[in-house]
């Protein structure tokens, strides 16, 4: 019986060489965990599947290039590029906030947590913002505030429809008032280009909270969220921890949302651009007196 047992580092063809690590099969990131259902699922396979899980559907997030490739024809122009913060309140936490933006500009490729181009969706030449919460928790300070704006007067001066991507923790802290007033600057903005009659569709994903649910995430003519995506202003532990109670089961998830009426749909990712198309020959469609 001896015959048939392998001995250590012996193979079928005999023994192993001493030095055999380049044979191994290298495995490592070509795989993830589902966070859903905790499915093992082949990188390829998942960015194959618009980073959706192909067993649960949850929706990975994805950044702010990705965005503007999901929903614009090939051929679109990035604009509104060459801002960058100036650490208005020269601010130092754990570590200085310009050291934080070194970080973050290094990790994406960005300025900031936005990106703006203009292209066709379909048939329709539209302005997009895409926000990016790789960058510091897509969190909102002046150059978010300022690109957002800009991509608001665009849109009206070029009457061409309005998308913003929301994915964001909220107002940044680390730029106190000069992040706050930004709610402020891009909701009149938003008004003008109601007034103007310019539709503005905002697109929810996971997360979108704080000063951004509080401001223009909330005031698109039509609020769409993908599934399972985080919704509100104060988190849920916070809002627990407040009220002394236990808030129900998927509070603040847009299905929860949708069905409060707080949002107008609920969409696939796959589904999301032709969505947002037939959305735009409605809203472009001319109502009669």
């Amino acid at each position: 019986m001896s015959w048939f047992r392998r001995e250590d580092g012996d193979t079928p063809s005999g023994p192993e060489p001493p030095d055999s690590g380049d044979r191994r099969v290298r495995t490592e990131g070509l795989w993830t965990k589902c966070p859903g259902c905790r499915a093992v699922i082949f990188k390829a396979d998942l960015e194959a599947n618009l980073n959706v899980c192909p067993k649960c559907q949850y929706h990975f997030k994805i950044g702010a290039r990705q965005r503007i490739d999901l929903l614009l024809e090939p051929g679109y122009e990035l604009v509104d590029g060459n801002l960058c913060s100036t650490d208005p309140l020269n601010f130092t936490d754990v570590k200085p906030y310009k050291q934080r933006l070194r970080a973050a500009q290094e990790q994406t490729g960005l300025n900031d947590a936005i990106l703006n181009a203009v292209g066709r969706l379909g048939l329709h030449e539209v302005v997009l913002s895409a926000m990016e919460y790789a960058f510091i928790g897509g969190s909102m300070g002046a150059v978010v505030g300022e690109t957002i704006a800009r991509a608001v007067d665009r849109a009206r001066q070029e009457r061409k429809p309005l998308i913003v991507v929301a994915a964001s923790g909220g107002a940044r802290m680390m730029e106190g008032v000069v992040s706050l007033m930004q709610l402020a600057k891009i909701s009149s903005a938003l008004a003008q280009l109601d007034d103007a009659r310019v539709p503005y569709i905002c697109v929810l994903t996971d997360p979108t909270t704080g000063g951004v649910t509080a401001s223009f995430a909330m005031l698109g003519d039509l609020n769409i969220a993908e599934p399972g995506a985080l919704i509100g202003f104060a988190g849920p532990r916070v809002i627990e921890q407040t009220i002394r109670q236990k808030l129900p089961e998927g509070f603040q998830r847009s299905e929860f949302l949708l069905e409060k009426g707080f949002l107008d749909a609920v969409v696939h990712r796959k589904d999301l651009k032709n969505y947002v198309a037939r959305a735009l020959e409605f809203l472009k469609t001319p109502v009669a007196a």
